[in-house]
């Protein structure tokens, strides 16, 4: 099966405020994304799972038909500068993203 790091265009994260993150998966075009749509890859459940976290922290996941995108929101597990933080604007936690398996 091919992981969503070889059919998406662009999967990147950022800040979404102190205390969220904000993952952006974009595709190339409507067929690709569908696919992935149809399959269930991108869910509340499977984004808590790969990122080791309670459901309840996934705030959103958002399918964009218009962009060919998904958006997702979570709550960082610290907010953006404080001790122990190791990422202060959010742009390296996309990594697991990449791995998802799609049918």
């Amino acid at each position: 099966m091919p992981r969503l790091a070889e059919l998406a265009k662009e999967i990147s994260s950022k800040n979404a405020g102190v205390f969220a993150l904000t993952f952006d998966v974009v595709f190339d075009d409507h067929a690709t994304y569908a696919r992935v749509k149809d399959a269930g890859v991108i869910t509340r459940e499977s984004v808590a799972a790969a990122y080791r976290m309670p459901v309840e922290e996934v705030l959103d996941v958002v399918e964009f038909d218009q962009g060919n995108a998904f958006k997702i929101a979570v709550r960082r597990p610290r907010s953006s500068g404080s001790i122990g933080e190791t990422d202060v604007f959010g742009a390296q936690q996309y990594a697991p993203l990449l791995d998802f398996e799609v049918p």
